[in-house]
């Protein structure tokens, strides 16, 4: 996170740990044998993060927020991503190609960090989400001659950027 106000940096590390424990969750759907407990340890150091930094910012929750002034527009385009992920789910299930709902709920997700970026005036969103949208195109290219659900390897993929990105942000929330 680069950004000055410390309880949204310590929010979003909470955040991206929790989203972390998410997708780790969602890749457990169906994955290979060997993964699952790859995949439980990096849900519970989620959580762990998730823990820890929600602490850290109810702490700092009378401190000033980027969002002072924009919540209205904060909830409307939150608003707005869940209804285009939730219509776009629906589309697929509709045609038969529920496989591909974790790969769009991730697409929408990435797409997210872009006006947050602005909004939360933290620019080092911009890097997360181009990784992200880059690697599920990646990931969408492999997995159209694949059978299992886009999850087995969109969870792990979408969970490993948030951690990652998590932890680079505490080392950065600590040293500031």
């Amino acid at each position: 996170m680069l950004t000055e106000y410390v309880r949204d940096h310590a929010f979003t590390i909470a955040w991206f740990g929790l989203m972390a424990f998410v997708w780790f969750g969602w890749a457990q759907e169906d994955p290979p044998h060997s993964w699952r407990w790859k995949l439980a340890v990096g849900a519970g150091v989620g959580v762990i993060i998730a823990g820890l930094f929600g602490y850290e910012a109810a702490q700092r929750w009378d401190t000033a927020t980027a969002l002072d002034g924009h919540y209205v527009l904060f909830g409307s385009i939150v608003l707005v991503e869940v209804l285009v992920a939730a219509l776009g789910c629906l589309l697929l299930w509709l045609r038969q190609h529920s496989r591909w709902m974790a790969w769009w709920v991730a697409f929408v997700v990435a797409l997210h960090l872009l006006p947050l970026a602005w909004l939360l005036q933290d620019w080092s969103l911009l890097p997360l989400a181009v990784i992200q949208i880059l690697l599920l195109f990646w990931l969408a290219y492999r997995l159209r001659a694949a059978t299992t659900s886009t999850s087995q390897l969109v969870g792990p993929v979408m969970a490993g950027t948030f951690l990652l990105f998590a932890a680079v942000s505490i080392v950065i929330f600590v040293i500031a």
